[in-house]
């Protein structure tokens, strides 16, 4: 990674260098620019001008006119750069004579002059850069209305209509092109064969040359291309793991460079013998370029569509539709191919070869619109049909049940696919209704999409490949996040190749990256590619720098100190803030952003921060207080928000607390500030723990005393000093309630010591015989005898019968205390066998209630 980012920082500095070091040369002095001829400049603009209102002025012309406009406007952006340090040395000497005098006040004499002089001097070191930059200023309107202009042709041409080519007139004009095309080659092939002696005698001569030329074509285009066809298994076999997928890559662009050297000698072969006339030159022009979209597209697809993968599939698709896209993509080529000679060398220039159609050299055939019409339409119809099955295919990418867990790429194909198939179908229809240019237009430039989209699907596959090879294989290599940013980069890369596909000129294409460098400007900050790139790589150095201070200081500097781990943790983290602080402000001033411009763009955040980010910045100044006054620091254990745990990490925003379950609790920093936080293991260790012991009523109160201090006082982690004590609380419900207090050296291991504490407890209790009691509630029942007798029952006692003469339901409030006692009290008990034994009437605890308690 820091190899990576030292050559990515090599190479943008050397990129930037020679710009800066032209800029300083030019505006050393404005000696050569004041020389510029103004005159010249301004007969050359009205001309242009005069050209542009003319309705009649080719598009040549305007070509022309306007490539000599744009070397006007270098030089004047050149000029807008001249007396740059004497410029700035002036204002600066300016400055320091002080502000001017308010209206109303005077100052010195000489000084006034002096300011008088400089303010002069200013102004004439300035004119140069006025003057080029009105010049620069009318040179680029006249390139934007040439632009608009020719944009405005160029769709006026795509919309022409040409004779449909299902009249049959149109079929005629074709047959009869076709026929005339054909006699005509067969007239050159039968002159090249009935050369006369001369001719022959020419040939002798150039004979070795053209001989070896053949022989070096054949061999490579028969035997060269079965070798390299066969190389990438034979490579695959003996390469190791990690690096099989690069090496085959690599290896396998041979299939599209061998082929085409085959291809050149050929050309050259036929070139060197003469024999080529105005009939057989077009094609030879067109060859190689066809033959490279022919073994491009097939490389690719072998790329994609593979019958059987070396390292990984690139797409996961069945072999039999793999197989099938294949030969669809493979079957597209061929056409493309045979569309890009046709329209180069034999039909007339439209739609994408409309631009070139004066510059390439073609047959001298006078085709009729309704021939070229027929001819368009086959390679239209032949194209769409394919596009529209390849389109089918790449549709059923995610026609699968685990299509939500495809990459990315099987969407973005899906969604090409399903593009593919309106596009055939668009085309198809335009053409068949004589919109031939318009349909030229869609279809090609779209196949040339989708292949550029496989081609960065491919590469970025090779560059993940590449990673994994560097890191030998490790797992996650591939899906890291640096050749994720590579590959996005690639994407951007690519941006003019779309625009150029879809008929971008060259020359707009430079308007547009002229714009892009001068950049937008926004709440006076103006951003442009180099202000930041710049920025970044300013701020990464700076950011580097910190984490190596970081480091150093975590690892050779502080643990030397007295510092305990928490206050180490507070410098190294301060270090980072105001390091990536420092870095931010460098990185801004080194990419030319004035700061006072941000006051603006300050005073906004300061009202957002009043209302919806007043709490991000509560827990920001919160850490902060945290790492100065360090109330709590990395490995103390804490009590906060009824959360307890150790502290792991103290951050900007929130700490982070491990809790004795090993679960992760994120706490703001401002509930650390504001709330109440019990710090265990702030300044030391040293805790205490309370164990409560309860003992059955009739217990020795004194031996459960001795018994519990000697149990605690047995313990290691117990102080001596203060000593344990034992406590006798109180007559509990259930039991005499005992506590045992003691402090312990490390309070961490409380819960350790208690479970110690109980387990030795319980063994001496069982020894000694002390009780341990049980929750017990006592239940008091009024007239048991009434249990054992039914309503009515003669032996029933008057006091009995009474109680069943009362209302089945009395008020408590007219119960008295004692009787509402008797009646609720859970603590009230009848022991049955003692009143049966002593009979009905009898009163066990002597009570006179005649029953137990």
């Amino acid at each position: 990674m820091i190899r990576i980012f030292l050559a990515v920082l090599v190479t943008a500095l050397s990129l930037f260098a020679l710009p800066l070091a032209a800029q300083e040369a030019q505006s050393g002095s404005g000696e050569q620019w004041s020389s510029i001829a103004y005159d010249e400049w301004n007969s050359a603009a009205d001309r242009a001008e005069k050209l542009i209102a003319d309705r009649e002025t080719s598009s040549e012309e305007l070509s022309e006119i306007r490539e000599e406009i744009v070397r006007w406007r270098q030089s004047f952006q050149q000029g807008q750069n001249v007396n740059g340090p004497r410029i700035k040395s002036v204002r600066q000497q300016i400055e320091a004579l002080g502000a001017p005098p308010a209206e109303g006040q005077t100052e010195d004499d000489e000084i006034a002059q002096r300011r008088e002089d400089l303010n002069k001097q200013l102004s004439e070191l300035q004119a140069p850069r006025i003057a080029a930059a009105e010049a620069a200023s009318r040179a680029s309107a006249i390139i934007d209305n040439i632009a608009e202009i020719q944009a405005f042709r160029a769709a006026a041409e795509l919309t022409e209509s040409m004779p449909p080519p299902f009249m049959p007139s149109s079929w005629a004009e074709a047959a009869s092109s076709g026929a005339e095309l054909a006699a005509r080659y067969a007239e050159s092939a039968d002159a090249a064969l009935k050369t006369d002696g001369s001719v022959w005698e020419q040939l002798k001569e150039r004979l070795p040359s053209i001989l070896s030329y053949l022989v070096a074509a054949a061999i490579i285009l028969t035997y060269g291309r079965w070798w390299v066809l066969s190389l990438p298994k034979r490579i695959s076999v003996r390469a190791s793991e990690y690096s099989r997928a690069v090496v085959v890559f690599l290896v396998s662009l041979g299939q599209i460079i061998v082929p085409l050297i085959g291809i050149y000698l050929l050309v050259s072969a036929i070139e060197a013998s003469n024999l080529a006339g105005e009939w057989t030159i077009p094609i030879l022009g067109a060859l190689p370029s066809a033959a490279m979209i022919w073994y491009g597209g097939r490389w690719l697809a072998q790329m994609l569509f593979p019958a059987k993968s070396i390292a990984y599939d690139t797409l996961e698709m069945p072999r039999p539709l793999r197989i099938k896209a294949y030969r669809t993509a493979v079957l597209l080529s061929s056409i493309f191919a045979l569309h890009h000679i046709m329209a180069w060398a034999i039909l007339p220039p439209s739609g994408a070869y409309s631009r070139v159609g004066d510059q390439v050299t073609r047959v001298p055939l006078d085709m009729s619109d309704g021939a070229a019409s027929v001819f368009n339409f086959i390679l239209i119809l032949l194209a769409g049909l394919t596009v529209f099955r390849l389109g089918n295919i790449l549709r059923s990418l995610t026609k699968r049940e685990d299509a939500s867990s495809l990459a990315y790429r099987h969407r973005l194909l899906s969604w090409v696919g399903s593009l593919s198939r309106v596009i055939a179908v668009l085309s198809v229809l335009l053409g068949f209704f004589g919109l031939i240019n318009l349909a030229n237009y869609f279809l090609w430039p779209w196949i040339l999409t989708v292949a550029l989209i496989c081609l960065l699907i491919v590469l970025q596959d090779f560059i993940a490949d590449v990673f994994a090879m560097m890191h030998r294989g490790a797992e996650g290599a591939r899906e890291g996040l640096t050749p994720l940013l590579i590959g996005f980069g690639l994407i951007i890369l690519s941006i003019p190749l779309f625009l150029l596909i879809w008929g971008e000129r060259k020359e707009d294409l430079a308007e547009l990256w002229l714009q892009i460098r001068k950049g937008f400007t926004f709440g006076g900050i103006t951003l442009s590619p180099g202000v930041i790139l710049t920025l970044i790589i300013v701020f990464a150095i700076g950011y580097t720098i910190t984490r190596g201070i970081q480091g150093l200081f975590r690892n050779s500097i502080l643990p030397k100190t007295k510092l305990d781990s928490g206050a180490q943790n507070a410098v190294v983290a301060g270090l980072g803030y105001v390091g990536i602080f420092i870095a931010s402000v460098m990185a801004i001033t080194s990419a030319g952003i004035d700061l006072s411009s941000l006051a603006i763009l300050a005073s906004a955040l300061s009202v957002g921060i009043g209302f919806g980010l007043q709490n991000i910045v509560s827990n920001f100044v919160s850490g902060i207080i945290l790492m100065v006054e360090r109330p709590v620091s990395v490995g103390d254990w804490i009590e906060a928000g009824g959360q307890q745990g150790i502290v792991k990490r103290i951050s900007v925003r929130s700490t982070m607390v491990e809790t004795f379950d090993k679960t992760e609790v994120i706490v703001p920093n401002s509930d650390l500030i504001s709330q109440p936080v019990t710090n265990w293991t702030r300044h030391n260790k040293v805790g205490r723990i309370i164990v409560p012991v309860g003992v059955s009523y009739g217990s020795d109160t004194r031996q459960v005393e001795k018994i519990l201090k000697e149990i605690i006082e047995d313990q290691p982690l117990v102080t001596i000093d203060p000593p344990p004590s034992v406590l006798f609380r109180a007559f509990g419900a259930d039991s005499m309630d005992f506590e045992i207090r003691a402090i312990l050296s490390d309070v961490g291991a409380g819960l350790g010591v208690t479970s110690e504490v109980l387990h030795q407890i319980a063994i001496r209790f069982a020894e000694e015989g002390i009780e341990v009691p049980h929750p017990q509630r006592d239940i008091w029942l009024r007239n048991p005898e009434a249990l054992q007798m039914k309503p009515g029952d003669p032996d029933m006692g008057a006091e009995a019968k009474a109680e069943e003469e009362k209302p089945a339901e009395k008020a408590d409030e007219q119960l008295s205390d004692d009787e509402f006692h008797r009646r609720y009290d859970p603590r009230v008990t009848f022991d049955k066998d003692a009143d049966d034994a002593a009979g009905p009437d009898a009163d066990a605890d002597g009570d006179g209630d005649g029953g137990d308690r």
